[in-house]
């Protein structure tokens, strides 16, 4: 019996091996096929933000579905005179606008919104998804543009869906509220975007960052982490905003005059801070900037900013009150030449002048390539007998970027299987890419590209930095122009920003081609012409030279080949007795 007992058993599991590999293989092929395996790799393309500090903008493309993370703006280098702003390059997107299935916002700064009036209606008017302070902020700057956008809200706990993609939200901290990171699952995997973050255990009118939430996703396994590397290079852990208070304090404690708070507009985590402790030591508060008090009003009315009624005043009234009782917030600590701190600092402001006892404090980090305009800003403020205090001699400012320890938390907390360092420099990105290595990461997992090149991974999970590229060049905004101020433009400008420019008009008679009277010369920025009547007068019978032999009375004139040859000339004499090449600009006028 046991024997015939064995040798059924034997039959049995002979018979049931077929059938049992045959349900697992239909299992896998379904697994495969609800997880698209056999159809669509997914492209993870960066657009702005992974070679600079701005214009970030991260494209999440599965099949015939897209979403977007962030649309920022970021602010001219210093050899672009004239431009405002330079946003992401879209074309890549321009012919699969359908296919956008939503826009992400993780939080209101400029570097993450400021591209939004220029880009939303070009790509379809897609709907954007921003948590209630962000979207605030978006809709005021719209009104600027007047075209209608659609702005929903999100919650830090909401989960939806969008195409093939399930997103879901976890709370960061950052200089402003309402900021978070997003989750977006994809049949081949999770890709997490931290946003710009630091983790804060004690923030100030802010909620620590929700560390349970980003354990949890990462323990459900994350193929991808795009991580914030602004701070990489700096060591130790992030500083809090309740250090930032505490020194804030002692300020204010010991400040005999006024004191002149000079911070980024957005930063509501540190306007918040002055404004308790102004309530606290009996100051009132006046702010001046367009964009700090747009930022304080949205704030204040949807309940992130707590200030009492009578703590503010006008601006006009500021010399109403005793020094002593007077805290003055306002934009300007970058050195921007229009901004309040500069105009104040030149004596060209309405209301403020400095006074001996004044206290400037610079609430902000210097933006790289502000460093000179803000030590100039500072030597003028000290002339005025103002006491100056930044960060380097106290902590008075906490920046929103993680640092070294930080960015090592998210990592182990996340667990990705790759890294894409995001938001910053190349040097910035790959000294993040050497920080997952110390926690044990392999470099080969370690994904460093440029803007605009394609990040793929097939179906098994497997990514790579491909060589195909989509268009990520510079868009700039000049005044309405977007986009019209090309590389030729922008040469031309720089050309008169460094050697200025050189004007000649010359009328010639249409009938003997002889010039008549003299070449009026015009110059701006390349000499005073008043004090160089010798090299003027030589430029001008180099210039009756030219057209008396490129012209005959017998023969049609060819004006364009003469106003270059006026062009080639006056330009190689100029350099000749000079050494500068001003852009020369012949006008020859036939009468």
């Amino acid at each position: 019996m046991l024997k015939k007992f064995k040798n059924s058993a034997g039959r049995q599991k002979r018979f049931a091996e077929p059938q049992t590999k045959i349900i697992m293989i239909t299992r896998r092929i379904l697994r495969r096929t609800k997880r698209g395996y056999s159809r669509y790799n997914l492209k993870v393309i960066p657009l702005g933000g992974v070679e600079e500090i701005g214009r970030n903008m991260t494209v999440f493309e599965y099949g015939d579905d897209i979403v977007i993370v962030d649309m920022g703006l970021q602010f001219p280098e210093e050899d672009m005179p004239g431009i405002d702003y330079i946003i992401p390059n879209v074309d890549y997107l321009l012919k699969k606008t359908k296919k956008i299935k939503g826009v992400i916002i993780t939080h209101g700064h400029y570097d993450h919104i400021g591209a939004i009036p220029h880009l939303i209606p070009r790509l379809g008017n897609p709907t954007i998804y921003a948590t209630e302070l962000t979207r605030g902020i978006i809709l005021k700057r719209q009104e600027e543009y007047k075209v209608p956008i659609n702005v929903k809200t999100i919650k830090k706990t909401d989960r939806f869906t969008l195409g093939a993609f399930n997103v879901e939200f976890f709370h960061v901290n950052h200089t402003i509220p309402d900021s978070v990171g997003v989750a977006i699952h994809s049949p081949i995997g999770t890709a997490v975007v931290t946003g710009d973050f630091k983790f804060d255990h004690s923030p100030i009118g802010d909620a620590p960052a929700d560390i349970a939430s980003i354990a949890r996703i990462g323990s459900e396994g994350v193929l991808l982490l795009l991580s914030d590397s602004t701070d990489s290079g700096t060591p130790g852990y992030s500083l809090s905003e309740s250090t930032i208070m505490k020194n804030l304090e002692e300020i204010f404690k010991e400040a005999k005059g006024r004191i002149i708070a000079a911070t980024f507009a957005a930063l509501i985590s540190r306007i918040q801070q002055i404004v308790f402790l102004a309530e606290k030591y009996k100051r009132r508060i006046a702010v001046d900037g367009y964009s700090m008090k747009t930022n304080i009003e949205i704030a204040q009315k949807m309940g992130y900013l707590k200030i009492l009624k009578d703590t503010m005043i006008p601006i006009s009234e500021v010399n109403d009150y005793s020094d002593e009782k007077m805290v003055i917030l306002c934009t300007g600590a970058q050195g921007e030449g229009n901004a309040v701190l500069m105009r104040i600092v030149n004596g060209e402001h309405r209301y403020v002048k400095i006074h001996k006892n004044d206290t400037i404090v610079f609430s902000s980090s210097v933006i790289p390539g502000n460093e000179r305009t803000v030590q100039g800003l500072k030597d003028g403020l000290y002339r005025k007998g103002a006491k100056v205090i930044h960060s380097a001699m106290l902590d008075v400012h906490a920046g929103g970027h993680a640092r070294q320890e930080d960015l090592k938390l998210m990592i182990n907390l996340i667990k990705p299987k790759y890294l894409m360092p995001v938001h910053g420099h190349y040097y910035m990105r790959r000294m993040h890419g050497e920080l997952a290595e110390s926690v044990g990461m392999k470099p080969e997992n370690i994904l460093i590209g440029d803007n605009g090149q394609i990040v793929e991974f097939d179906y098994q999970g497997n990514g790579k930095v491909t060589d195909e590229r989509v268009p990520a060049n510079y868009v700039m905004v000049d005044g309405l122009g977007v986009g019209d101020i090309g590389q030729v433009v922008l040469r031309d400008r720089q050309v008169l920003a460094r050697d200025g420019m050189f004007t000649i008009v010359v009328i010639v008679d249409s009938k003997t081609k002889k010039v008549i009277g003299e070449p009026q010369v015009t110059s701006r920025g390349f000499i005073y012409v008043k004090e160089n009547f010798d090299l003027v007068n030589a430029t001008k019978k180099r210039v009756k030279d030219v057209v008396h032999h490129t012209t005959s009375k017998k023969e049609p004139v060819n004006w364009a080949y003469v106003k270059d040859n006026i062009r080639e000339t006056v330009g190689q004499f100029l350099y000749l007795k000079t050494q500068r090449r001003p852009m020369v600009l012949p006008v020859v006028i036939e009468v």
